[in-house]
């Protein structure tokens, strides 16, 4: 799960690759303890510090995908999914601002953009159509999602742009234990971080926050009070949707904007929100980290599954199935790890790992 252009990853340190081990069936684990894993030639540790950084940057990123899509449902009970949407209109109006303003300026103004946008569609979609259910609403985000998609090609064609990070974030930021971590992959991480600290800041220490948790809890007491309970869910759909904006304009200049984008992340975004418990900002913080480090070290720890299990005691049965199933490398399952971590998590707790909603 790399973050930059082709500067990710273990091969990216530059170093002398000495002969890759080629261990036999089962050894897996002691040439992990011996300092070098299957397939690579990096010491055990190098390689452990490459994907915990890569893992938690890509983690971090996830988390500003979702935390504005958590933020909506955990007050309006919306599952937005016009939201990916939303990440890619950051991403182009992150683009195009920046040709005109530079990227720093874009980098405050695509969300703001980003967030009236989402206020546009509060008001003249959801509000229509809320008092029909949430099926109505579902249907009403997906159009919503059609249409920006659609939009995007009309403005900014079909290919991809060259929207990158600005050359202030080429380079190293620090080096830990002879591991490099990229500028860009330490301003992620920062973005993500502050983005974290701010909210909760808003949501424990301030008025505002206060009366989103009153509207959360009890909308109809606080409606009584003489607040306008319709105009906070409009704020914080339109809040969910900047924070949207800003991972769109962060994640495409780090990674690649391009129509498909939103596509690309669609699903693990929805899947995230579900392992951490719908409504859970932290929940949603705990399973994007989790996530991305699982992600992350699938690819970067790239063995057969068979060999894998061999190495922990395990045998896969007798048959052709069953060994073609064992020739299924770590990688290339890696897509498909956070859908069986989701049905693994529902099965066990339904709600999600920190979810506090019933609905």
């Amino acid at each position: 799960m790399a973050l930059s252009r082709g500067k990710s990853g273990p091969g990216a340190l530059n170093r002398p690759r000495p002969p890759a081990p080629t261990p036999a069936s089962g050894d897996y684990f002691k040439l992990r303890r011996s300092g070098a894993w299957p397939g690579f030639a990096e010491p055990a540790l190098e390689l452990f510090l490459t994907s915990l950084l890569n893992g938690l940057s890509y983690g971090l990123l996830l988390f500003m995908l979702t935390a504005g899509l958590t933020l909506v449902f955990s007050l309006m009970g919306v599952l937005n999914f016009a939201h990916a949407s939303l990440y890619m209109l950051g991403a182009y109006y992150a683009y195009q601002l920046s040709a005109w303003l530079g990227f720093w300026p874009a980098l405050l103004a695509a969300p703001l953009a980003v967030g009236l946008t989402g206020a546009l569609v509060e008001r003249w979609v959801l509000r229509r159509v809320h008092a029909r259910g949430q099926v109505a609403e579902l249907i009403a985000t997906f159009g919503v999602a059609w249409l920006i998609g659609e939009g995007v090609h009309l403005v900014w064609g079909r290919s991809a742009l060259d929207f990158r990070l600005p050359p202030a974030l080429d380079g190293t930021a620090f080096t830990l234990a002879g591991v490099p971590l990229s500028a860009g992959r330490s301003f992620i991480m920062g973005v993500a971080l502050a983005m974290l600290g701010a909210l909760w800041l808003v949501m424990a220490r301030t008025r505002l926050g206060l009366l989103v948790r009153a509207a959360l809890d009890a909308p109809r007491t606080l409606a009584g009070l003489g607040h306008d309970v319709q105009k906070l869910h409009a704020g914080v759909f339109a809040a969910g949707a900047a924070l949207a904006g800003l991972a769109g304009a962060v994640g495409g200049a780090a990674l690649l904007t391009e129509p498909g984008m939103a596509e690309t992340v669609g699903s693990i975004i929805f899947v995230i929100v579900v392992v951490g418990g719908l409504g859970s900002l932290l929940g949603a913080f705990a399973a994007s980290l989790f996530i991305g480090l699982v992600q992350t070290f699938a690819v970067a720890v790239d063995v057969p599954l068979g060999q894998a299990l061999a190495g922990a005691g395990m045998a896969l049965p007798a048959g052709a199935l069953a060994e073609q199933f064992g020739r299924i490398t770590l990688a290339q399952a890696a897509p498909a790890l956070p859908y069986l971590l989701m049905l693994l998590v529902l099965l066990a707790r339904p709600r999600g790992l920190m979810g506090s909603r019933a609905d």
